[in-house]
């Protein structure tokens, strides 16, 4: 018999909001990127943190810094330009991504040959000088920087290490790999952990030694220092690390006698895992089951007054872990300002407990989530939510964000678009952090902030107004060409205009709204003009003697020519979006493909249209090469809402009354709506995962309505048409006209084919 999971009433409140919250326009409005309330006062005002001043109230959150490093550990040219481009930008205080110091006990860590993508503090002094060079860069344009230490990843760790060091990842008990819930994490001894804590003094000890301003240890998320300061997964029986408080306790008096009582320490902490919250009864799962006993707010708090007495000065709140990865990673789909709530209550605790720093200073609060709204944020900080705010994907898109905030340049600030696919798929995938609305982001050692006059300026014809099309447009024009910017439609942003419908996809409207202004200022500023509803044929072009073109032509929808397609009531995905009215009438709805175009047009038929609605993917997995956070967050919400998932299961026909799949029903297809385990990149075997076997059988699923969202192929043909008309012209072919992909994609190839022309 199963036990009955214990919830809080706040973190069920919030957790509960997140799938429906876009239906509240007043909730929609708080993400708008608007100025009302400039000049910013509170929010570029300083603070006192123990003994230092930072110049301002924000934060740069720990993004990423995976694989930008030297194969050795040490910080190179290309992260210490990615950091110092956000100090230069504004922000107060700097920190950088996570930095293990448990290599050798924490077994997923270390890759073959000794070597690590992680940057290291703790390798030798070989590494110091990177430190050194980037606290110095920092400073130079009055940003301070925390160095972010974790302990490790435990049962996040890549499992790899068993196949090739034949080495178990570690945990604090024997707990499941996330990665591989196959694989078992062994639990560590009381002689390894208190070597880790030795490991995380010396680093503090160093990072002090190199000019860093601070120490930030990650405990939150369900790495390794809340796999040992959690009950959900420290079940330890005996010892003093049976103590779910003493681990992270021990840390922070480490640090203060390898330091000093003047050296600040921020704690990174999520309120709960909400687990229990997110999941219910699917709690008993057996890859979730033992984590049902976390930590409660109440328990959080008070663990949280127990760290500021050993020596911390300053928090940052949120909710979740890895198993349920959207909460610790909010994509576009979640609310603006999603953990202010926690925040406050942790101000309130603070205040009412007269809790204060070893420093005899009040013991700031940072408040994440989705505040890169410049509105959202100073009202948060003036109503007292927070003492701090702290931007992550905000600044990897706008490293400027700050600076234009404080002089109400608001409008030219360049918006996160959630997507997650740059800063954090990226590197899942086997790259580093970088952007998708900002080419610049992680190349900033190679790209200089003003590209680069053109030697030979030239006319240039640019076909197509989608991301890719305006980023070579408009950064061409910056370098001095003569430009014209062709689009067939009357309007710019190509399947951005139906991408940014639904209302949880907000974001992306903002962005189509700053490409906007961007179009209209490099009309006014350069030797460019816009010419919308303007077919460009090979003909006229060739015709206006345009030294250059480049085609961004964009996609061609796939379209499914099976028995009975000629007399289906089917309609384009796209065209949903961009005219719900379509399907006013209908009442059942099949979507043909479970990508992100089909999964986020099916959430928006069924929540906002209020549509009965079924996927059908013949792959395994719905959303695949999607950001975990993402696809996790739109899952959860299309469970809760009842929109039904049938993966592996293919189209067969089109029926009077509906669709003819072939249904695949062996017992090793995978849960459609299992979020708590990601799916492995196609390069990385699983040697335990269980195979999938064949037991398809035929069944027709009723409908009125059919919606296609098989994707879009590169429409390549308007590329050799004009190849063809303009021979002794250079031709070039970018973005979805060359491969159909993210917007990623598509302004990086813009950005880089125009510094090149």
């Amino acid at each position: 018999m199963s036990s009955t999971p214990s919830k809080d009433k706040l973190v069920q409140t919030l957790v509960d909001s997140y799938g429906d919250w876009f239906l509240d326009a007043s909730k929609r409005e708080r993400g708008q990127m608007t100025s009302a309330l400039y000049p910013y006062d509170t929010m570029f005002s300083p603070i006192t943190i123990n003994r230092m001043t930072v110049k301002n109230r924000l934060v740069m959150a720990p993004m990423g810094n995976i694989s930008m490093c030297d194969e050795t550990g040490r910080p190179n040219e290309k992260m210490l330009a990615y950091f110092t481009e956000r100090a230069k930008g504004g922000v107060g205080l700097i920190t950088t991504g996570l930095i293990p110091v448990t290599h050798g006990i924490d077994n997923s860590l270390t890759e073959l040959g000794e070597l690590s993508y992680f940057p290291r503090i703790d390798r030798s002094r070989t590494v110091f000088a990177g430190w050194r060079d980037l606290a110095a860069n920092c400073h130079a344009y009055g940003s301070k920087i925390f160095i972010q230490i974790t302990a490790g990843l435990g049962r996040v760790g890549n499992p790899q290490c068993l196949t090739t060091q034949f080495k178990l990842p570690v945990s604090a008990s024997w707990n499941k790999n996330w990665y591989m819930p196959e694989v078992p994490c062994m639990r560590l001894s009381d002689h390894k952990l208190k070597k880790m804590i030795n490991n995380v003094g010396q680093a503090a000890a160093d990072a002090k030694a190199m000019n860093l301003d601070g120490v930030y240890l990650h405990g939150h998320e369900g790495y390794l220092i809340e796999q040992m300061t959690n009950p959900a997964f420290n079940r330890r029986k005996l010892g003093r690390y049976a103590d779910w408080q003493a681990f992270g306790i021990d840390m922070i008096k480490k640090i203060r006698e390898r330091t000093d009582d003047r050296f600040p320490i921020m704690y990174r902490i999520d309120l709960s895992l909400a687990l229990n919250e997110t999941y219910g009864d699917r709690m008993d799962t057996p890859a979730l089951k033992k984590f049902k006993n976390g930590r409660t707010l109440a328990m959080t708090l008070e663990y949280m007054k127990n760290l500021v007495a050993a020596g911390v000065d300053m928090f940052d709140v949120d909710l979740g872990c890895y198993d349920n990865w959207w909460l610790p990673h909010p994509p576009g789909s979640m609310p603006p300002g999603c953990y202010l709530d926690i925040a406050q209550l942790t101000v309130d605790y603070f205040k009412e407990n007269k809790i204060v720093s070893n420093a005899g200073q009040p013991v700031p609060v940072v408040a994440v989530g989705k505040l890169g709204y410049p509105d959202l944020a100073e009202q948060a900080l003036r109503d007292g939510k927070c003492d701090m705010v702290m931007l992550g994907r905000p600044l990897l898109a706008d490293p400027q964000w700050p600076n234009k905030a404080r002089t109400g340049k608001v409008d030219q600030i360049r918006p996160c678009i959630g997507c997650q696919e740059a800063c954090l798929n990226e590197f899942v995938e086997g790259g580093h952090p970088q952007c998708a609305v900002n080419p610049r982001t992680a190349f900033e050692e190679l790209y200089p902030e003003t590209p680069p006059q053109a030697e030979k300026p030239c006319k240039i014809a640019v076909i197509g107004a989608g991301p890719a099309g305006i980023m070579c447009a408009v950064t061409a024009a910056r370098r001095g060409h003569t430009v014209d910017l062709y689009e067939k439609a009357d309007r710019i942003g190509g399947r951005l205009n139906s991408g940014s419908v639904p209302g949880f996809k907000f974001d992306v409207g903002n962005y189509l709204g700053y490409l906007k202004r961007t179009v209209a200022r490099a009309e006014q500023a350069y030797a460019f003009k816009l010419h919308l509803s303007t077919e460009a044929t090979p003909e006229a072009i060739q015709a206006a003697g345009y030294d250059k073109i480049v085609v961004a032509a964009g996609t061609k929808d796939i379209e499914f020519k099976l028995p009975g397609y000629e007399t289906a009531n089917t309609v384009q995905a796209v065209a949903v979006l961009d005219r719900p009215a379509l399907i006013e009438n209908a009442k059942s709805v099949v979507v043909i493909g479970g990508g992100v175009v089909g999964c986020e047009t099916a959430y928006f038929l069924n929540k906002e249209c209020g549509k009965d609605v079924t996927v059908i993917e013949m792959t395994p997995y719905f959303m695949n090469h999607t950001c975990t956070a993402n696809r996790g967050h739109l899952l959860k919400s299309m469970y809760d809402s009842n929109v039904k998932l049938l993966n592996c299961t293919k189209l067969l026909s089109f029926e009077k009354d509906g669709v003819k799949v072939s249904r695949n029903h062996h017992k090793n297809v995978p849960d459609p709506y299992l979020t708590w385990s990601p799916i492995l990149p196609e390069n990385v075997l699983n040697p335990l995962a269980k195979t999938i076997g064949e037991d398809c059988r035929e069944e027709v699923i009723p409908c009125d309505t059919v919606v296609l969202a098989g994707g879009g192929r590169a429409d390549e043909a308007l590329f050799y048409a004009f190849r063809k008309a303009c021979g002794d012209k250079e031709v070039y072919n970018i973005g979805d006209s060359f491969k159909g992909g993210k917007v990623f994609e598509a302004t990086k190839s813009g950005y880089l084919l125009a510094l090149s022309l």
